[in-house]
């Protein structure tokens, strides 16, 4: 009987998150659509340098934030920007969300029934940094748990490269990022301090 009411819970979760996967994708497309306006392109352009709608991926990452006596002491999360195009968060209305803002760590609000939307490098790349990535934390709770769900909207790894779209380079506006495919860019990220030493060592 457990693994009968396991395996329809399962049934269940991935039913939902089907659903939800696509009706993130239908929104992710108009808020592209959006930006992609605002910089005086066409309006499908950031998504299809992106990947497209048969390439764009989206993957979900679920965090988990224990109680924490001490949440002075610690972090949930490190500062960090995503290297997707679009996230989208979803939580358990437990506050710990920080977003960095004119300079101090400000705290996300917890509104109901309503999900959380922030800019990634992929988006700002395309945009030579007219739109920025946005540098956030995840803090811990000292009296409640914290759990949330978050969607990475993602271009494939190796297919397209990144680089600022033409339109948007200028003689005055020169292209602020390298051209790299996305892997290459998440590589970049994670050993940029070591790449950065070796420059000032070349024993290293």
């Amino acid at each position: 009987m457990f693994y009968q009411n396991n395996d329809f819970l399962l049934y269940a979760c991935s039913e939902v998150t089907s659903e939800y996967a696509k009706e993130l994708r239908v929104l992710a497309s108009k808020i592209m659509e959006v930006l992609s306006l605002e910089l005086g392109l066409e309006g499908g352009r950031l998504e299809k340098e992106a990947g497209g709608m048969e390439e764009l991926l989206l993957q979900m990452k679920i965090n988990y934030y224990p109680i924490c006596p001490q949440p002075e002491l610690a972090l949930g999360v490190e500062a960090h920007t995503d290297v997707s195009s679009l996230t989208f968060l979803l939580h358990n209305m437990v506050p710990g969300l920080q977003l960095f803002y004119e300079g101090k760590w400000v705290t996300a609000k917890c509104v109901p029934d309503s999900i959380l939307m922030h800019i990634g490098d992929t988006i700002e790349i395309l945009s030579n940094g007219k739109y920025k990535s946005i540098l956030h934390r995840g803090l811990v709770n000292k009296e409640k748990v914290r759990i949330s769900w978050a969607v990475f909207c993602e271009p494939p790894k190796e297919k397209i490269i990144l680089k600022p779209l033409p339109e948007l380079v200028t003689e005055k506006e020169p292209a602020r990022f390298p051209p790299r495919t996305f892997a290459q860019h998440i590589h970049h990220k994670l050993f940029r301090k070591d790449e950065e030493e070796k420059k000032d060592d070349p024993k290293k």
